[in-house]
Order: structure tokens, then C-alpha cells, then sequence
């Protein structure tokens, strides 16, 4: 399976990482540079030695995406620090680019239901993390 993940932050390297040792073919895009090394961190050898791939570029840009393989994705996860770009390239993705699953990352929840109300898959931490406080304090 060939999966892009746009954003090399905490989330997307850590999840870049996993989907390379389950044997899967990656790509990451980002648009600093310097965000490369979370790849190769605790690491034998480089990110692209062990047949990973990353694209230096704005996802909000046709060509960085198709620089970065968006062609032939099975999966896309949008995993930017930023909402409006996480759900802007999820659309393109979705609907242009017919990438089969789209994967989104959105702090906001109330945004998060309604654009997984529209067929996107969303994820929203700080929704798990509001749920995971109301257990706590309920809990007896």
C-alpha cells in the first residue's frame, strides 16, 4: 500500500515510521526541510536508505503533491499543525486526486464532526482528550 502523509511533525513522522516497518511504501511531504531529521531519528540508517521518501514542498500546491506521489496514493493523511491546510488537502485529495482513504487531523471538534459528516476520515485529539478528562472526573 502507498501512503502520503503531508506534515513531518510528532504525528506524521511517528506514523510515516510505523507504516514503513509494516512494509508499506511511503512518502512524506513537508514544507521545512530541518523537519526531515524527525525521519532518521533512532534510526540505523537514513529515512530514504530504508526506502522512504520525502518531498520538500506546500501540500497546498498540485505539483508538491504530485511531486510527492499524491498519483498513485492509497492513503493520504493530512497531519499539518493547521486545520484550514489539513482540510483543504484532504479535499483535493479526496475529490481530485481520488486517493481511496483520506485521513484528516483537525484540533477543532466541532469542525471534525461536520467534516466527517462530509466523507472525510477525521481525527481529533483534542476531542479524545476532552472525552479522556470527562472519564477521569467521572470515574469513581
Amino acid at each position: 500500500m502507498f501512503i502520503l502523509i503531508v506534515g513531518c511533525g510528532r504525528v506524521g513522522s511517528a506514523v510515516a515510521k510505523r507504516a514503513l516497518e509494516a512494509g508499506h511504501e511511503v512518502s512524506v511531504m513537508d514544507r521545512n526541510p530541518l523537519s526531515h531529521e524527525r525521519l532518521d531519528r533512532d534510526q540505523i540508517s537514513t529515512w530514504e536508505d530504508v526506502g522512504g521518501r520525502f518531498t520538500v514542498g506546500t501540500a497546498l500546491e498540485i505539483d508538491g503533491l504530485i511531486e510527492a506521489g499524491i498519483e498513485g496514493a492509497d492513503v493520504f493523511l493530512a497531519a499539518t499543525s493547521g486545520d484550514n491546510t489539513n482540510l483543504v488537502i484532504s479535499q483535493v485529495a479526496k475529490r481530485r486526486f481520488e486517493v481511496p482513504r483520506v485521513v484528516v487531523r483537525v484540533s477543532d471538534p466541532a469542525r471534525a464532526s461536520w467534516y466527517s459528516e462530509q466523507g472525510l476520515h477525521t481525527i481529533c485529539p483534542t476531542q479524545v482528550a476532552i472525552d479522556q478528562v470527562e472519564q477521569a472526573m467521572l470515574a469513581p
